[in-house]
């Protein structure tokens, strides 16, 4: 098996001028779970937004399972590089929750009972089947955001790529959601504030700021050095004890 996720010397500068990124190198073994830390205005979704091609024209390279990022590859990394984004309503636009869940798959051409079959092992793996006929408009926000997981999970991609997933979540909700993603298995990178969460889930943490990968190690290093946090604009809350 080779690399799930190789960034190497990623730079770019949005068109306004604003230098986003400056060499940010990263690699991500299969099966690894790693968060991806820093204070607002990092550099943090910039990084996501190339993984799938969103954003491009910097200098740099990416490869997801060893195929390049390009333009040429763009359909095939799009399913490679799954993102569950920190809004559902940005994933969530059918009638029912099978219909969102199909459209994915659907659209890289599976038919018929494979795509059912998909259908039904996505819901199945957020513990969503239940609600398959029913409007996403109807669900709570934690089982929005299992959706949307789903939504993606359908297309049975390398890498899982969650921006801010505990986001507005209550408690029950945050610790469902935590009990589903260790449940998957997968690659995942994880972008987040929400440093417990990034405890709970990652084993391993990058910190970016200023464009720049600062420190990358076990997440209870990272955690348990207040002076690193504090040099970045981050704090554990009050109280906290590192698992």
């Amino acid at each position: 098996m080779g690399l799930s996720l190789l960034v190497e010397q990623l730079t770019y500068a949005y068109p306004n001028g604003r230098q986003a990124l400056f060499g940010v190198d990263l690699r991500v073994e299969p099966g690894e779970r790693v968060a991806v830390l820093g204070p607002n205005g990092a550099g943090k979704t910039t990084l996501v937004l190339h993984l799938n091609g969103v954003l491009a024209g910097g200098t740099g390279r990416i490869e997801v399972a060893g195929l390049p990022v390009t333009k040429a590859n763009l359909k095939e990394i799009r399913r490679r590089v799954g993102v569950v984004f920190q809004d559902p309503d940005d994933q969530l636009f059918m009638p029912t929750v099978a219909e969102d869940v199909a459209f994915g798959p659907a659209n890289f051409g599976v038919r018929g009972a494979d795509l059912d079959a998909r259908v039904r092992a996505a819901l199945d793996a957020v513990g969503m089947a239940e609600h398959a006929d029913r409007s996403p408009l109807h669900l709570s926000g934690g089982q929005r955001r299992r959706v949307a997981l789903a939504t993606v999970l359908a297309c049975d991609p390398e890498i899982l790529v969650l921006d801010e997933p505990s986001a507005n979540l209550e408690p029950v909700a945050r610790r469902e959601l935590a009990e589903v993603l260790l449940g998957l298995g997968r690659t995942m990178l994880m972008v987040t504030h929400d440093l417990p969460y990034a405890a709970q889930l990652c084993p391993r943490s990058v910190l970016i700021d200023d464009g720049v990968v600062v420190a990358d190690g076990p997440t209870r290093e990272i955690l348990g050095d207040a002076e690193l946090l504090a040099a970045h604009r981050l704090e554990l809350p009050y109280g906290f004890r590192l698992p």
